[in-house]
C-alpha cells in the first residue's frame, strides 16, 4: 500500500474510532433516560403510561442516533429539508431538565427556516446546550440562543453566563478527547463540528466578555 493510501487508512481508522466513541456517549445519555423511566413505571403501574412514552421515544432517538453518525462516518452530506429552527430549539431542549438553564431566545423572524437534517441539528443544539450547563454546574445558567439569516447564512449563537472556557483549551476545543471538566468525555463538542462540517458550515469559539458563546454559521439554501 502506497504512502498516501496508508495515510488515509490510518486517518479513516481514527475517524471510525472517534464515531464509534461519540456514539457511544450519546447513546449513554439517552439509555439513563430510559432507565429512569422504566424504574418510575415500575413505582406506579397506573400511572406508568407518561413514563413508557418517554421510553418510546428515547428508543426512537437511539436509533436515530445511530443511523445519523454511521451516516457521518461513512463521509456522507447531511439530508436536507426545510426545517424551522424555533422547532430544532425546542426539540434540544426536550431531555435537559427542566430547571438545567434559564432560556432567553432572539431568533428574526420566528419563522426562520433552512433546509438541513432535522435529527443532527438538533443534536448539535442539544450538543451545544448540554456543554454549557455542566460547565455551570451545579448553578443554572442563562443561555441565549440567537438566530438570524444574512447573505445567504444561518447563524446561531449559544451563549452562557458560565464560566468560559479556558485559554489553554480554547484552540482545541473541537478536537476530540478534549475537556476541562471533570468526567467529561471532549466528544461533545467534536460531535458538534462533525455535524456542522456535513452541512457545508462552519463552528467557532466566539469571543465573549463573559462565559461561551459558540457560532454556528451554515448555508441558507432556501427553497
Amino acid at each position: 500500500m502506497a504512502g498516501g493510501d496508508e495515510e488515509a487508512a490510518r486517518e479513516r481508522f481514527i475517524a471510525l474510532g472517534e464515531i464509534a466513541a461519540e456514539i457511544a456517549h450519546e447513546l449513554r445519555n439517552v439509555l439513563q433516560v430510559i432507565t429512569a423511566s422504566a424504574y418510575l413505571a415500575r413505582q406506579d403501574p397506573p400511572g406508568s403510561a407518561p413514563h413508557i412514552a418517554k421510553i418510546e421515544r428515547n428508543a426512537r432517538t437511539a436509533h436515530a442516533i445511530v443511523d445519523d453518525l454511521m451516516s457521518l462516518a461513512r463521509g456522507e452530506a447531511a439530508h436536507a429539508e426545510p426545517v424551522l429552527i424555533y422547532d430544532v430549539i425546542v426539540a434540544a431542549r426536550q431531555e435537559l431538565p427542566p430547571d438545567a438553564a434559564v432560556w432567553a431566545d432572539e431568533i428574526a423572524p420566528h419563522s426562520l427556516r433552512v433546509r438541513a437534517h432535522a435529527g443532527l441539528c438538533t443534536r448539535l443544539l442539544h450538543v451545544l446546550y448540554e456543554n454549557a450547563i455542566h460547565a455551570s454546574a451545579p448553578r443554572a445558567p442563562t443561555i441565549t440562543t440567537r438566530a438570524g439569516a444574512a447573505d445567504d447564512r444561518l447563524t446561531i449563537e449559544i451563549a452562557d453566563d458560565g464560566p468560559g472556557v479556558p485559554p489553554d483549551l480554547a484552540p482545541r476545543v473541537f478536537e476530540p478527547l478534549v475537556t476541562g471538566r471533570e468526567g467529561g468525555s471532549g466528544l461533545g463538542l467534536a460531535l458538534a463540528k462533525r455535524i456542522v462540517d456535513a452541512h457545508g458550515g462552519t463552528v467557532e469559539l466566539a469571543p465573549s466578555p463573559r462565559g461561551a458563546r459558540f457560532r454556528v454559521s451554515l448555508p441558507l439554501r432556501r427553497g
